[in-house]
């Protein structure tokens, strides 16, 4: 199971990713674990200093604007 974390404030942009990353992982078959971190001291201290932002596992992956799917798809695979 991958844990992802979807780091932003509640914004629309950012609930489109929390979307985006469970589509991805239900395309491809993978079981994930979604937790959205909206605190703001959480958020910086993770190193997004732009959001909505990604991590996978622990690695921040993605910062700023809704993440490219095929990418998504890449790093819910890798």
């Amino acid at each position: 199971m991958k844990t992802v974390k979807v780091y932003g404030p509640g914004c629309k942009r950012c609930e489109t990713t929390e979307a985006m990353v469970r589509d991805a992982a239900a395309k491809l078959g993978i079981e994930v674990d979604v937790e959205k971190v909206t605190d703001p001291k959480s958020i910086a201290m993770a190193g997004v200093m732009s959001t909505p932002g990604i991590s996978v596992d622990g690695k921040l992956v993605h910062a700023g604007g809704l993440p490219d799917a095929a990418k998504l798809e890449g790093w819910l695979s890798a």
